[in-house]
């Protein structure tokens, strides 16, 4: 690959995670997150970056499990 195209790669992974902020819904947020991490970790396989996929591992990982477990169940307290 062209390393013109890698660097478009990077810029383009920058993008998608800071627009990832943007988002109100926590669950797109972390989808968007994890897109980013991704092309990140595309990145970094890339330019031979061991810190940058492992970086990106851990935060897609982290965006993962946040995004899959179970949110606390919303309904009316138990009366005391």
């Amino acid at each position: 690959m062209n390393s013109f195209w890698i660097e478009c790669l990077g810029w383009a992974a920058t993008c998608i995670f800071v627009a990832s902020y943007f988002f109100a819904k926590p669950t797109r947020l972390r989808a968007i997150q994890m897109l980013g991490a991704l092309l990140w970790i595309s990145y970094g396989v890339l330019i031979g970056a061991l810190p940058v996929i492992i970086a990106n591992l851990l935060v897609f990982a982290a965006a993962a499990w946040t995004a899959l477990r179970k949110s606390p169940a919303i309904g009316p307290s138990p009366a005391a």
